[in-house]
């Protein structure tokens, strides 16, 4: 019998080296090319080939460019992306056009490469611990000094392994949730051939749309309507997603501007619903104020987006906001269209509504929508 075993024992270990070797090749491969490869940029400096076509598109003032279908402008790389989903501080770039696939790939293969991890470490404890047990009359003992069944482990296993041990199958199985919930977020984006951004674009849409009562119909013009087809826009067998990253196939019945034009009407409502204010408070801009009270220190949006410092007479556009804090564009220029603006969170303590700005007053969006 141990002439069987042992032969086994070795061909097990053998497949499970193997196995998890593949999955630490295939997991850092997709990493590091989510990584380096990066999402693909719009070209500094372009323009759509028609220029009538240009009334449909964003103009971006720090790339100097139009928008092109899809894309938007990342403040942490400082470039407008393609079919940009979001930036990642995980991989240091953002995910977009070139490298959706390997990111979407890395979060399938890290949690089924943490799955066979924690299937090694739980048989492992298993064996370990069944081979130190000693079943008497009344009581059960563990001796983790030395195995009662098998005297020769190849690895000594004590108490600190154990405790080694139990500690990476904790982390093996927090990494399979957390990062397996992010898979099942991208799959779902994917399968409707949409972005992050671009749901929330389409939720947006819903919600101009029941506030104006235009009766109008908002449909998302890249879903072809079929889940392999939205499938094969993404994942294909040389690596390389379709298309070129400006120009999409749209579904019957939609315009090749349908979404951009969407996003024109939302930044003209967005002017309309905003509400002008003053600081009457200086802000230094820090996340969590400890000086503006408890519930703004404890109440701080949990976002990326920056907060923008504020001195006494300042004056703001606020946009959408919270209970404690509001977002908004600080207006550096005396012209209203074409000052230069800082956009960012703000105490909603420090500032008041400036009264005489009555063409204004209308609710704001993130109070009129409970977030």
């Amino acid at each position: 019998q141990n002439s069987f075993v042992k032969p086994m024992r070795r061909h097990s270990f053998l497949v499970h080296f193997i196995v998890l070797l593949n999955w630490t090749v295939m997991i850092l491969y997709n990493y590091f090319n989510a990584m380096f490869v990066g999402p693909g940029y719009v070209p500094l400096g372009w323009a759509p080939e028609k220029s009538q076509d240009c009334m449909y598109l964003q103009y971006c003032k720090v790339c100097q460019s139009y928008k092109a279908p899809r894309s938007h402008h990342c403040r942490k790389c400082n470039r407008c992306v393609m079919k940009m989903d979001h930036h990642c501080p995980w991989i240091n770039n953002c995910c977009g056009y070139q490298n959706h696939a390997s990111f979407t790939l890395f979060l399938l293969l890290a949690p089924l490469g943490c799955i066979h991890a924690s299937f090694i470490f739980v048989m492992t404890m298993y064996t370990q611990l069944y081979n130190r047990i000693s079943f008497g009359w009344s009581s059960v003992k563990i001796d983790m000094s030395a195995a009662k069944r098998d005297p020769r482990p190849i690895i000594p296993f004590g108490l600190s392994a154990f405790a080694a041990s139990l500690f990476a199958l904790g982390l093996a199985l927090g990494t399979t949730i957390a990062v397996g919930m992010l898979f099942i977020i991208q799959m779902k984006v994917i399968l409707t051939n949409k972005t992050s951004i671009e749901s929330w674009i389409e939720e947006k849409a819903k919600d101009r749309i029941q506030y104006y009562q235009t009766g109008e119909t908002f449909i998302f013009p890249y879903d072809m309507g079929s889940k392999w087809k939205n499938f094969k826009q993404v994942f294909t067998w040389s690596g390389i997603p379709e298309g070129d990253g400006l120009d999409w196939p749209v579904r019957d019945g939609c315009h090749q501007y349908s979404l951009t034009i969407e996003q024109l009407k939302q930044k003209a409502d967005k002017r309309v619903r905003s509400v002008r204010y003053q600081a009457v408070e200086d802000y230094s801009g820090v996340c969590c104020p400890v000086t503006k009270g408890v519930k703004t220190f404890f109440t701080t949006p949990c976002t990326e987006e920056p907060r923008i410092a504020l001195s006494k007479g300042d004056l703001i556009l606020a946009t959408r906001g919270l209970k404690h804090w509001m977002y908004g564009e600080k207006i550096l220029d005396s012209a209203a269209d074409g000052g230069i603006r800082e956009r960012g969170w703000f105490p909603r303590k420090c500032v008041e509504k400036c009264q005489y700005d009555s063409e204004m007053d209308q609710p704001m969006d993130g109070e009129k929508k409970s977030r």
